[in-house]
């Protein structure tokens, strides 16, 4: 079973504001993309990582990540789907159309590597894929948006709701089918399972850890240092 890997870092990380995008921000000696890329080349079964970086990325080539053997680059895009698009575009001359293809965010540094073995594991005869997601704590509600104020339109049912995570985990000629029509139809995607989902497929969901979070905001990065401070992290 070939497995490819895909990090779309293209991203300028607007929410979290300053010069340099959320990827590159320091982490603990090294940069966060550079802690989210360890953890998939700690996979032996993983052929190669494809990051997928911004067309004017000066920061890329300066880590000592860009060496590595079994790390490539190509040129991404403004939206995560064209990324993502690119990556693939880049490994099916080597693929196999029923290779599996590993799809992490840039940003999601501390994700478990057992929480990755657990997603190959249940994936890997599925006929679909699927997904790392957490299952929501909090009370969730809908809002309506008023003239000056936000309000509850009401307080949804919890009981069948996730919190979608990476690595998400798909066969590349299906993906890149579901990605490669999306695009063809301007159709909004949010990740790979939603592209999925609008080809029929139900991508099976795998409980993973809640400690799997994405750097969003400044606090987040504060988060991320206690988690990984707590946990031994694979280095690359």
């Amino acid at each position: 079973m070939a497995i490819w890997a895909i990090v779309p870092a293209a991203g300028v990380g607007s929410r979290l504001g300053g010069p340099v995008p959320k990827q590159y921000l320091p982490l603990l000696g090294r940069t966060v993309v550079e802690r989210s890329i360890d953890c998939l080349l700690a996979l032996a079964g993983v052929t190669r990582v494809v990051v997928a970086i911004g067309a004017d990325d000066v920061y890329w080539q300066k880590l000592p990540m860009a060496q590595h053997p079994r790390v490539t680059v190509v040129t991404g895009g403004s939206e995560r789907q064209t990324s993502v698009l690119n990556a693939l575009r880049s490994i099916l001359a080597e693929a196999n159309s029923d290779d599996w293809v590993l799809v992490h965010d840039a940003v999601r540094p501390c994700v478990k590597s057992d929480d990755i073995d657990n997603l190959i594991h249940r994936v890997k005869d599925d006929e679909v894929g699927g997904l790392l997601a957490a299952t929501m704590d909090n009370t969730v509600k809908r809002a309506k948006k008023g003239e000056l104020s936000i309000r509850v339109a009401e307080t949804l049912d919890r009981t069948h709701l996730y919190n979608a995570l990476t690595p998400q985990m798909f066969r590349v000629e299906k993906l890149f089918n579901a990605l490669s029509e999306a695009a063809e139809q301007n159709a909004p995607i949010t990740d790979e399972a939603s592209a999925m989902e609008r080809m029929g497929w139900a991508p099976l969901l795998v409980e993973g850890c809640k400690t799997n979070i994405k750097i969003t905001h400044s606090s987040d990065l504060l988060l991320a240092e206690a988690i990984l401070n707590n946990s031994q992290q694979p280095k690359g």
